[in-house]
């Protein structure tokens, strides 16, 4: 996507349920950094816009662009937004449409900052989707897996989702998606044509369960904090508790050290993209003394071309058993598989990186493997992901003493 795209994100400072929550402190962070932060990480995103009434928020926003270190949030810019547009009955809509009115872009996305859950992930994949020719807008749901009744004014109640007498179990029920509120993707045109957050062709982009909640009430706050906590000790324990001794480091070719794309010359060539990040990434590694290698299902050349000049250790084509080649070369060097990195995105790597002492994945990877993965890139494959991976480990990586 070659236009411009931005974020919107509105937030005003006369909450009445939770005075000023927008930047009350979860999990050690104003509440609006969650979604700003997700916003910044998101590979589509240009630029990251928070409109605002309040001049506490504003300044808040300003010292969390300040006190980062993490350049993506050189995205972000802090703008006003009229009191008409921040009252108590104004929807969401028509600050959108006075910003599209004062603003130059292409796309918008929508980002409640009542949805602390959001993840830059999310994002991504709701743009894949938007990307799509036969899409006009994305929504963001989660799917429900309940039975919903309705009761009528006599009491009289009916199951609208299932039939009773041969009630599912949940494995086998699909359930139904639910509207949960956190993002919305269309373009500058149909904003300014319907008025709306979404029209046309929609599609919808489904998050995890947890993110059914919004932070409306004081209860839902303490909840969503337990939630967002949970998460993010998961993150440093499953993350830092892999990576301190690791001594091989293998990643998969297509998808992680390329874009995934298949690309031929006129003559019939076929032809990859490599990074050259990736490439001085793996000199690092060896220069710590750790093996590094390719581990692939693919038999090409010049693949073997590529690992012969990243002097690569290990390289294995055409495994269809990715598990039993590395359990043979921890035996081989005399190492352990909780002493292995390996980055992969696809369903046959699943096994592997469940194995390893560290798994890492790539944003354009299959939802089943982001979700057992240790650390999903920013990066895209091809694109620097696996350098990402290897600066990760190499900053947690124990010392020998």
């Amino acid at each position: 996507m070659n236009d411009r795209t931005i974020a919107f994100i509105p937030v005003r400072g006369g909450s009445k349920s939770i005075p000023l929550k927008n930047i009350k402190s979860m999990c050690g962070k104003p509440l609006v950094y969650w979604t700003v932060a997700a916003a910044c990480g998101c590979d589509k995103i240009d630029k990251v816009y928070v409109a605002t009434d309040s001049d506490k928020i504003r300044a808040t926003l300003l010292e969390i662009q300040k006190a980062e270190t993490n350049t993506v949030f050189d995205k972000l810019e802090v703008i006003g937004r009229s009191a008409e547009s921040a009252s108590d009955t104004a929807s969401t809509e028509s600050a959108m449409l006075e910003f599209a009115e004062n603003y130059d872009f292409d796309h918008i996305v929508l980002i409640q900052a009542t949805s602390p859950l959001l993840t830059a992930d999310d994002l991504n994949r709701g743009f894949a989707l938007y990307e799509e020719a036969d899409t006009d807008s994305v929504l963001s749901v989660v799917r429900q897996k309940r039975f919903n009744w309705s009761v009528d004014a006599d009491g009289t109640a009916q199951a609208l989702n299932y039939d009773y007498f041969h009630r599912p179990r949940r494995q086998e029920f699909e359930g139904y998606c639910v509207e949960n509120g956190a993002f919305y993707i269309t373009s500058k045109a149909r904003l300014l044509e319907t008025g709306n957050r979404i029209s046309g062709r929609v599609k919808a982009v489904e998050m995890d369960e947890d993110t059914f909640f919004e932070i409306d009430e004081p209860s839902d706050w303490k909840m969503i904090e337990m939630l967002l906590e949970r998460r993010l000790h998961a993150q440093e324990e499953g993350e830092r508790a892999g990576v301190k001794k690791i001594k091989m480091f293998l990643t998969d070719c297509d998808g992680c050290l390329t874009d995934g794309g298949m690309y031929y010359s006129e003559n019939g060539d076929e032809l990859k993209k490599f990074s050259a990040l990736d490439g001085l990434g793996f000199r690092l590694m060896r220069e710590r003394g750790i093996l590094c290698g390719i581990i692939t299902g693919e038999n090409r050349e010049l693949v073997a071309r590529r690992a012969e000049k990243l002097k690569l250790d290990i390289l294995r084509m055409g495994v269809s058993d990715k598990l039993s080649v590395v359990q043979e070369l921890c035996r081989e060097q005399g190492i352990t598989m909780k002493e292995v990195a390996y980055v992969g995105d696809d369903i046959n790597d699943k096994e592997l990186l469940q194995a390893v002492g560290f798994s890492a994945s790539v944003p354009g990877a299959v939802e089943e493997v982001k979700e057992i993965a240790d650390y999903v890139t920013k990066r895209p494959g091809g694109g620097g992901a696996v350098r990402e991976v290897i600066e990760y480990i190499l900053n947690n990586l124990e010392e020998p003493k």
